[in-house]
């Protein structure tokens, strides 16, 4: 298929959605969703894998080939290079997302940006890497964050500290300027944000003054968040620098909720999902008004969102492949939107999580926690497996 001559947009285009899939690599996907799809599974299925990799059990090789391979590329950089050139293969481009977490001292965190650093370095040499991410706790300790954002004073050591999380974020920033490579810093829990919104913001105002190469990340499922995009734009035109703006709905509900209730304050989350959706959309329309100016990238796995944009960009006569805005999904996940997006012109990318196995565990779990609570997602993946798995079946 030659990307020149885009085909006509059809989310329910399975042949599209899986034409890197073989019949076995959906076979597996299908079992992996339903175990996915019961809740208890995952609730007993969590600490029990958590405790047998702790005293050395060989389950990796299990972990491995299962849910690992579906939503991750690979141990290393190097290891994603199949999963790179397979997407690649379908127009859809890689973000190269290093998912270690839970690691909390300072040589893991020079460690870590050495690891982002490297992912510039493969961004470089490979277009098919069209963006970097980084998460700020992977540079900072979270304790730290919490407590700046709760306004209280630093200790000396703690200020120390703190900037030299500052110094690691502006090293991946500046290496991303240097070498025109666009980098997204991930959204966290509420309690520590507005301090990684403030980092954002002076990121984007050093490194944004041409194109945006920074992007913030913009949770809908809080209601403060659209008024926050809106506040960043006028700001970003006051000092005259490009606004970098990836939307997404959120992936912290529960903790975000049962904190706000234990802690008898008010809770950042919407009260409903209809209003999520209603701030998302509304995010998407500011963005496109000032376009010129904003880098978007929509960060979404709703079907309605993907339409939506793709309805907006024809009514405004914007180009399917503006660099300024992209749609972005999880591997392993929505293959229906990411594959016939990439077929019908659009910029489409994946985020690929990589790293050693039992360090993107506690990744991993939260993705498949987050996928019994996302209404209809799980089935919406069963559904459209068993249709190509039909499909090809009649064609034999």
């Amino acid at each position: 298929m030659d990307i020149a001559s885009p085909l006509k947009l059809d989310f329910n285009n399975t042949e599209i959605a899986f034409q890197g899939k073989s019949d076995k690599d959906l076979n597996k996907a299908y079992w992996l969703f339903k175990m996915v799809a019961s809740n208890t599974l995952i609730k007993i299925g969590t600490p029990i894998t958590n405790f047998s990799l702790n005293i050395g059990l060989p389950i990796q090789g299990i972990i491995k080939n299962t849910i690992y391979k579906q939503f991750c590329g690979g141990e290393s950089i190097q290891d994603c290079q199949t999963a790179i050139q397979d997407l690649g293969k379908g127009h859809v481009t890689t973000i190269l997302d290093y998912s270690v977490e839970g690691e909390d001292s300072e040589e893991s965190f020079d460690a870590c940006c050495a690891e982002i650093l490297r992912t510039v370095e493969a961004a470089k040499a490979n277009p098919l890497i069209s963006f970097c991410v980084f998460k700020p706790t992977g540079l900072g300790r979270f304790d730290l964050l919490a407590k700046i954002d709760a306004k209280e004073s630093l200790s000396p050591e703690e200020q120390a500290e703190y900037n030299r999380m500052l110094e690691r974020c502006d090293r991946i920033c500046k290496a991303c300027y240097d070498n025109n490579i666009r980098v997204l810093i991930d959204a966290e829990h509420s309690w520590i944000q507005d301090t990684i919104d403030d980092i954002a913001r002076e990121m984007m105002e050093k490194y944004n003054s041409e194109s945006p190469i920074v992007y913030n990340t913009y949770q809908m499922y809080r209601h403060d968040k659209l008024a926050s995009i809106k506040a960043d734009f006028a700001y970003a035109k006051t000092q005259g620098f490009h606004l970098g703006a990836k939307l997404v709905r959120g992936a912290y509900m529960e903790i975000e909720r049962e904190r706000a209730k234990e802690n008898n304050y008010p809770s950042p989350i919407q009260p409903n999902k209809k209003a999520s959706d209603t701030d998302y959309n509304a995010a998407v329309d500011f963005c496109l008004d000032n376009i010129d100016t904003v880098g978007l990238m929509a960060g979404t796995h709703n079907e309605e969102s993907c339409r939506l944009l793709t309805n907006e960009l024809e009514k405004r006569n914007i180009p399917h492949n503006l660099p300024n805005v992209f749609f972005a999904q999880l591997l392993g996940m929505s293959d229906n939107l990411s594959f016939n997006l990439a077929a019908a012109g659009y910029n489409v990318a994946k985020y690929m999580p990589y790293g050693p196995v039992k360090s993107v565990m506690p990744y991993l779990f939260r993705r498949a926690q987050e996928n019994t609570s996302v209404g209809g997602q799980t089935g919406r993946e069963l559904s459209l497996i068993m249709k190509e798995l039909k499909r090809r079946k009649s064609e034999k």
